[in-house]
């Protein structure tokens, strides 16, 4: 952790805390970051906390196949190099459609630097559904399902689920923080999911990739 010499102990102790359930929460969204972009509020995001659990549910429309938004969604070896706060990201290990994926990254606000992790229990349901729970990490307790719906005009990624974070979570602030957070890590998802779909039109006669592997993992970046 870094921070200001001057700041008083128990402020920056507040922030940290905030800051680390924020980051822990964001990454465990995915189906295993600063002020949203204006391009992103078509993005919802409901945040609710019940006690000690935080519910999210996001909706993130894609003008894209469903084809690419399944393979960026499960491009889990890959996404450190499109997702902001994750530093690493493997799958450790493989059971048919049903993985571990590890993951850790760092949370930068101004001077503060948080570092987290987590291993997950993915399951596939291709090309259709991915479902994520917590095995170990920075959490008591992560589920969530996220599945990719193509209602004709766009696809939507629709993501649900629950945590329990080990850290208090501040009533108030905590939820809007965490909207924020999880609406600018969709928008990098979606970023990536149009910078392949573009390669696609290109390169139309590009097919599905294996579920869990991206169908572009070595095109130019």
């Amino acid at each position: 952790m870094m921070y200001r010499r001057h700041l008083p102990d128990a402020m920056t102790l507040r922030t940290q805390r905030c800051l680390r359930v924020i980051a822990v929460l964001t990454l465990a969204l995915l189906p295993v970051a600063g002020l949203q972009a204006a391009s992103d509020q078509d993005i919802e995001v409901r945040v609710k906390k019940n006690g000690p659990e935080v519910a999210v549910d996001v909706d993130c429309p894609v003008n894209a196949s469903a084809a690419v938004t399944w393979e960026v969604l499960t491009d889990y070896d890959h996404m450190s190099e499109f997702l902001s706060d994750v530093q690493h990201s493997s799958v450790q290990a493989r059971d048919g459609h049903t993985l571990q994926v590890y993951q850790k990254g760092k949370a930068e606000r101004g001077l503060l630097s948080i570092t987290f992790e987590n291993l997950r229990e993915v399951e596939l349901v291709p090309y259709q559904e991915i479902r994520s729970r917590l095995i170990s990490g920075d959490l008591k307790a992560s589920a969530f399902t996220t599945r990719v719906v193509d209602d004709g005009t766009l696809v939507h990624i629709i993501n649900s689920g629950r945590y329990t974070p080990k850290l208090w979570v501040p009533p108030v602030i905590g939820p809007t923080l965490i909207e924020a957070e999880t609406r600018k890590h969709f928008g990098e998802l979606r970023n990536e999911i149009l910078r392949r779909h573009a390669l696609r039109v290109k390169a139309p006669s590009a097919s599905l990739p294996p579920p869990g592997k991206s169908l572009a993992s070595d095109a130019p970046r």
